[in-house]
């Protein structure tokens, strides 16, 4: 029966007219079923329905909410939100000063013809004996160095996760994730047919018992975590911490796949990979530390795993420019990526001066080096709705909802990215949503 699809679009065309509002509560089920004299089994149905689309959400113990922005394929609404408002603190891509004048020097000699030819080749899923050894260069640490005869390249990082998932999960499979996690993810496991079940966490990270209880309910195919610097929430698993989740993953025999995409802000943060390197997928890349317009992705695999994960991104098309590598091996080599990192360590710092100065006396979760913030939000504010307001002064935000795996838990939190925005824009904007938020808290 398609009847409760055809009053859920009754439902969805109220909120596209205007009808129904941002922040507005629908009524309770049961008296939703008596109002449109439909079974309360139908009414709930409705309900699942707009949920699913993207209209609404539930919030336990409080009712169903029509969303602040839509998000009909997650992640897409929110960034065209993004890019029309003149502040946007949610796509967040760090540029040192003097960005482009320091990639230049490198790109110059890429355009002599006979170079040029050469890097206009494909290039194999292994990239070349140059690229492997800069990588390995470029992401080893005191502690761990990644060996060069291990790493894959894709076009961007976003890609190396989606390959690393793909040759590990078949469709239908579970991957467990911390309960606050990357919105791109889910969109691949959306599209990969992969189920994410959410893992509780503490102070120190993702806790292994609670790995192990996900994995005893249904086994799960792997794990997808990012130990350096949690988007959103800025954690960093401790060292301890990481080490029982190694333990706990080699007794159970579970794969993981570690995002380490915003490490370069912390590089002394040893990975998971240097406790269980037969079973961690490190995935890396150069958006963060470099620019976004021409990146490469990065793949750790364990020695076994080289060939499967390989022939994932083959089929996925999602193999690494043969130029953008031969850009990145000479920004590796000529220092151009040690000083961008410098650089954007010292600019993110400023911008967490601010952010303690614009919202001091709020609940914000972040870190020092961190170009990202969590901010807990005050009663009686919501995600979405603030989310809402900030759009009307101009500033685009993140709502928590778009972080979390489970539809039932609604945080009321947004996500603040610090690296795009001016600093002066960033903290006038910052001064804007302490207004915004006291003003209601304190009405």
């Amino acid at each position: 029966m398609d009847d409760y699809r055809r009053i859920a679009d009754r439902i969805a065309d109220d909120i596209a007219a205007g009808r129904l509002v941002p922040g507005q509560q629908l009524p309770p089920q049961r008296r939703f079923a008596r109002r449109h004299r439909i079974a309360a089994s139908t009414a709930g149905r409705v309900y699942g329905e707009l949920v699913r689309r993207g209209l609404v959400v539930g919030e336990v113990g409080r009712g169903t909410f029509v969303r602040a922005t839509p998000v009909v394929e997650q992640g897409r609404a929110l960034v065209e939100t993004a890019t029309a408002a003149p502040v946007n603190l949610e796509l967040n891509y760090p540029s040192a000063p003097g960005q482009s004048e320091l990639l230049t020097p490198a790109l110059t000699p890429l355009l002599r013809p006979d170079v040029l030819s050469e890097a206009m080749r494909p290039a194999a899923a292994d990239g070349t004996a140059a690229a492997r050894a800069a990588a390995a260069d470029l992401l080893g640490l005191p502690g761990w160095r990644p060996d060069p005869g291990r790493f894959l390249f894709t076009g961007n990082a976003r890609q190396a996760i989606a390959a690393a998932l793909a040759s590990l999960v078949r469709p239908g499979g579970r991957v467990g994730v911390e309960q606050l996690t990357y919105p791109l993810v889910k969109e691949i496991a959306a599209r990969l047919g992969i189920v994410l079940v959410p893992i509780a966490g503490d102070g120190e990270g993702l806790r292994p018992d609670a790995v192990a209880a996900a994995h005893r309910t249904a086994p799960l195919s792997a794990l997808y975590v990012q130990p350096a610097l949690h988007n959103p929430t800025s954690l960093r698993t401790s060292d301890g911490r990481l080490r029982e989740l190694a333990g706990t993953i080699r007794a159970l025999g579970i794969p993981a796949v570690e995002d380490r995409i915003w490490s370069f802000l912390q590089p002394d943060a040893v990975p998971l990979a240097a406790h269980a390197p037969e079973l961690t997928h490190v995935v890396d890349g150069l958006s963060k530390r470099v620019a976004p317009g021409l990146t490469v992705g990065f793949l750790v695999v364990p020695p076994h795993r080289v060939e499967a994960v390989a022939g994932a991104v083959r089929s996925g098309g999602w193999s690494a420019g043969r130029f953008a590598l031969e850009a990145a091996v000479r920004w590796a080599g000529d220092g151009t990526v040690a000083r961008l990192v410098a650089a954007k360590r010292a600019d993110a710092a400023r911008r967490q001066r601010l952010l303690a100065d614009r919202l001091d006396g709020f609940t914000v979760h972040t870190a020092p080096h961190a170009y990202f913030a969590w901010w807990e939000l005050p009663a009686p504010w919501r995600a979405d709705t603030f989310t809402a307001a900030a759009a009307t002064h101009g500033i685009a935000l993140t709502p928590g909802t778009a972080f979390t795996v489970d539809p039932h838990r609604t945080p009321n939190a947004v996500r603040l990215g610090l690296a795009s925005a001016g600093e002066e824009e960033l903290g006038r904007a910052l001064g804007v949503l302490a207004g915004v938020a006291r003003g209601v808290g304190l009405g």
